[in-house]
């Protein structure tokens, strides 16, 4: 790789791959290192949605009296397993001292900096790699079954209206003439016209990784292991890269490696609150019916949407180990959720997934310079919002490292703020 213009990027999951097209557009040379194929870890069962009105933080005021309940609620969308209580509760410690209204308020204008380019973001890279068949822009509804639920929502949509979300109140019944599947339960909706989607977050990044390739860019298939840094006093930077396949030389570093850049991270010096908030989904392969629009479930906290091979039911945020068996019961109560909501949902589905989102205590991501190695950027703990947000950090990473001025003012995002 030509010197002081090459760039390794750990991680090609959308993150990963995003911020290797956006330094490609910058003039360096690109590598990509991921252990497996790109765009099969959390990225690939997603539920498709890019979350531009998704400013609300996880952790909400009340939340402290609600987990206890929710925790012991077999239907619940909030797993934890017992064996992972002792790592998992400084996260949650920090996440609840984190649901004050004023933490919140400035958690949600952060998340807004970065929702607010995600079309700024994407579009050249979708453009360049002819994947506009990837994506639609048919909106999204979110439903409530009750008017408590509804009136319970009341602050989370302040948020999102007073950051410049477009919604639209509707009742039950004007929630069934844009979406018929829906369950006579349903007495409120808010449409959300304006959020895009993918109908395969899996071929999106396959689009995305072979535009990568044919522009020069460099898969490299293996598992990090760890580095080597250079310094007398081991304070230079990482040189190399150990993998299971032998070294490989570096000049500049990224992580982007989703729920296992904790490990990385900590190998070069600077520590993160990373949790793996598991997600599963269902896939139903011949549905007999489609859906005209995204939906979201706030009573069910589940999500349903059309894709290309079927309508994909995803939930639940289970706190485990990454690498921790799955427990496919997740996914059938996902599934239980979604025939409920929309009663025409026949039959069994054809395949059931989990996959570990990356998620830190404040929900933001991370994403700036480490603070040890002035070779090094981080780009991880997008919780939900990996797909929705890598297209505006990999434009940010690549300003960083072309010392550009960034789009978006990243304090509320650096790396030693926890």
């Amino acid at each position: 790789m030509e010197s002081g213009r090459s760039v390794t990027v750990i991680g090609a999951g959308i993150v990963g791959i995003c911020c290797a097209l956006h330094l490609q557009r910058e003039g360096f040379k690109v590598r990509l290192v991921e252990k497996g194929e790109p765009g099969r870890g959390a990225s690939f069962g997603n539920a498709g949605s890019f979350g531009i009105a998704s400013c609300v933080p996880f952790s909400m005021p009340g939340i402290l009296k609600k987990v206890p309940k929710m925790l012991l609620d077999s239907e619940s969308p909030l797993k934890l397993r017992w064996s992972h209580v002792p790592k998992a509760l400084p996260w949650f410690l920090s996440s609840i001292a984190n649901s004050r209204r004023s933490r919140v308020e400035e958690i949600a204008a952060a998340r807004n900096s970065l929702l607010v380019h995600v079309h700024d973001g994407y579009a050249p890279l979708i453009e360049d790699a002819g994947a506009e068949q990837w994506v639609k822009d048919d909106g999204l509804l979110m439903t409530f079954e009750s008017e408590a639920a509804f009136e319970g929502a009341a602050y989370a949509l302040e948020l999102r209206r007073r950051h410049g979300v477009h919604m639209d109140i509707l009742d039950g019944n004007e929630a069934r003439q844009i979406e018929p599947a829906l369950a006579k339960s349903v007495v409120k909706a808010v449409s959300l016209p304006d959020v895009h989607r993918t109908i395969d977050p899996f071929r999106l990044c396959s689009a995305l990784a072979e535009d990568f390739v044919r522009r020069g860019g460099e898969i490299v298939n293996a598992e990090v292991k760890g580095f080597e840094i250079g310094g007398a006093n081991g304070d230079g930077g990482p040189t190399k890269i150990v993998t299971d396949k032998g070294l490989l030389d570096v000049e500049t570093l990224v992580i982007a490696a989703g729920v296992w850049s904790r490990p990385l991270a900590a190998q070069l010096g600077t520590h993160v609150p990373l949790e793996a908030e598991r997600g599963y989904h269902v896939m139903f392969a011949n549905p007999g019916f489609g859906l005209r629009r995204a939906i979201t479930s706030v009573d069910r906290s589940i999500s349903l949407a059309d894709m290309h091979d079927g309508i994909r039911a995803s939930g639940v945020a289970e706190f485990a180990a990454p690498d921790a068996a799955p427990d496919m019961g997740n996914a059938d109560m996902v599934m239980r959720q979604a025939k409920q909501l929309l009663p025409s949902l026949k039959g069994e589905p054809a395949s059931k997934w989990m996959g570990p989102r990356p998620s830190h205590p404040d929900s933001k991501p991370v994403i700036g310079r480490s603070p040890r190695h002035k070779n090094v950027f981080f780009a991880f703990g997008h919780d939900h919002l990996g797909l929705t947000m890598a297209g505006i950090t990999g434009k940010l990473i690549a300003e960083l490292a072309t010392g550009k001025p960034t789009t978006v003012d990243l304090a509320p995002f650096r790396p030693d703020r926890f």
